[in-house]
């Protein structure tokens, strides 16, 4: 078990939980390759995805964990609830509550919201994503995608590329990867680049160049143009050509670096296709080990049985 009820923020986590869920996901990462990727441990637990936002990948990523994990799963439309009746966030969440719910997984555009449900209801909150603030889950399956590429985190040089202002992605990956040990680079326009970063322990480099030659892996990330209110990139040309992950970019440096992306892509925006698709890319893999590190989560918080974990 873990030792915080809720999966709201890597800010401020312990080491020892990380090292728990990591460990756990590799074992359920085995469950995945087997015939029968299914196991009951934790058949009788009843799970909401309550997303206020829209997704596609964490989404279908958790339904597939909670479905391996023999759960019961509801899936909650904000477009088709009562809130677009006029009921408050508090009502719905006390309505859902009183259907006895064990869990909810919660993605919501505002800061912070998932914080507010766990002072609602009692259920465990596993956070998916609240607006610019963080994606706890994400950095989780991004860590597990660099150890199993590398064996270690400690020491392993990131490179965070691109909208770091307005990147959940981001702050969770900072948070988790400094925790583990490894160090972090952020890269991306001057004005995409929060002043007070500097004060949680990453370097800044606004050279991609040099990045590339100092970092083992990097973890690109798209222009959020939705959450910006207004562009603040002049030109996509513009942007490519000073923090594009281009082909010929990549091939000037002659050494083997490992290419993240938690999506969705824009190909040809900050990253070539070409690119994507390569060998060097881990991305699709990144895929993979988001089911195996939620069902990892889901079952160290909702109190699965290990003896039903590795069951064949």
């Amino acid at each position: 078990m873990l030792s915080q009820k809720h999966f709201l923020s890597l800010k401020g986590y312990i080491k020892e939980d990380i090292d728990k869920i990591l460990e756990t996901a590799f074992q359920f990462r085995e469950v995945l390759d087997r015939p029968i990727k299914k196991v009951p441990s934790l058949q009788g637990v009843t799970i909401v995805n309550l997303f206020f936002e829209n997704s596609t990948r964490t989404r279908i990523s958790f339904e597939l964990a909670q479905k391996r994990l023999s759960a019961d799963t509801v899936n909650f439309s904000a477009s088709s609830s009562s809130l677009k009746k006029g009921e408050s966030f508090k009502d719905t969440a006390q309505n859902i509550m009183a259907m006895k719910i064990d869990a909810v997984v919660m993605r919501h555009p505002t800061p912070g919201s998932p914080k507010l449900l766990a002072e609602f209801i009692d259920a465990t909150i596993i956070n998916a994503g609240d607006g610019t603030h963080e994606h706890p889950t994400q950095a989780i399956l991004d860590m597990m995608s660099l150890k199993e590429k590398f064996g270690n985190l400690r020491g392993l040089k990131v490179g965070i590329i691109g909208d770091i202002s307005h990147s959940r992605v981001a702050r969770s990956n900072i948070y988790g990867l400094l925790i583990m040990g490894a160090e972090v680079t952020v890269c991306g326009p001057p004005n995409l680049i929060p002043r007070y970063i500097n004060d949680l322990g990453v370097k800044v480099n606004f050279n991609l160049n040099e990045v590339i030659e100092w970092a083992d892996a990097l973890n690109i990330l798209r222009i959020q143009k939705e959450r910006m209110g207004r562009s603040l990139v002049p030109s996509v040309r513009e942007y490519r050509s000073a923090f594009g992950i281009t082909l010929d970019r990549l091939k000037s440096h002659k050494k083997e670096i490992v290419i993240m992306h938690p999506g969705p892509m824009n190909r040809g925006v900050e990253i070539d296709g070409a690119i994507a698709d390569s060998d060097q890319a881990i991305i699709l893999n990144q895929v993979l080990n988001g089911v195996a590190s939620r069902m990892a989560i889901l079952f160290l918080l909702c109190g699965g049985q290990p003896t039903e974990m590795v069951e064949k």
